[in-house]
């Protein structure tokens, strides 16, 4: 078995992009978009099955993912009760949409196109050996992104009900996290303004 069999990667991407003023994830990124950039990080690393969460009637976004599905194994899934700042619904529609049993999900940002392919490695590396263990990047004693879930835990989170977030699920297993120290902070930085934009781009 590899380090990335039976793993599902949701990444999120229903956000209304709103201080950036326009469609995050479809801005130019290296020879791709930013998604696409994510994608292909993902798929390097052997995941199988991407699902990135949309909110409905994004055309633009919804048929992007349909050309990337030509080359990469993405697919697309509607969050109908989407509220900004939201992520756990995000999350509940992208687990949900997994369609066999994963050894384990990993979280994703739709925003984060610096996501580094050690990284994952590591990340998915650090599954294989644990199984059981949440597995979350940090850097100078702070979480970042992706993160991971195993299969025994994903059940609890699709449970998981407002007001309770995605921090509090980990507070409550934080027994079971397993952190792989990162040398940068590219696990905490994501793309929310056109200056995020341009820093990260000139800088990665």
């Amino acid at each position: 078995m590899t380090k990335s069999d039976g793993i599902a990667a949701i990444i999120l991407g229903a956000g209304l992009s709103t201080r950036m003023g326009c469609a995050k994830l479809l801005l130019p990124w290296k020879n791709t978009t930013i998604l696409g950039y994510i994608v292909s990080v993902l798929t390097s690393n052997g995941i199988k099955d991407i699902i990135v969460v949309i909110r409905p009637n994004h055309d633009q976004l919804s048929e992007h993912i349909q050309d990337l599905s030509n080359e990469y194994p993405v697919r697309f899934v509607l969050n109908d009760s989407f509220k900004p700042e939201d992520m756990l619904t995000s999350i509940h529609y992208g687990l949900k949409a997994i369609k066999s049993s994963p050894t384990a999900a990993l979280i994703v940002l739709g925003d984060q196109p610096q996501i580094e392919k050690d990284t994952i490695h590591r990340i998915l590396l650090s599954h294989q050996q644990t199984k059981s263990s949440i597995v979350i990047p940090s850097f100078s004693m702070r979480r970042g992104h992706p993160w991971l879930i195993p299969n025994h835990l994903i059940s609890q989170f699709i449970h998981l009900q407002h007001p309770l977030t995605p921090r509090d699920f980990l507070k409550k297993h934080e027994d079971e996290i397993n952190y792989v120290i990162v040398d940068n902070d590219s696990i905490l930085k994501d793309i929310d303004t056109p200056d995020d934009y341009e820093t990260l781009k000139l800088n990665t």
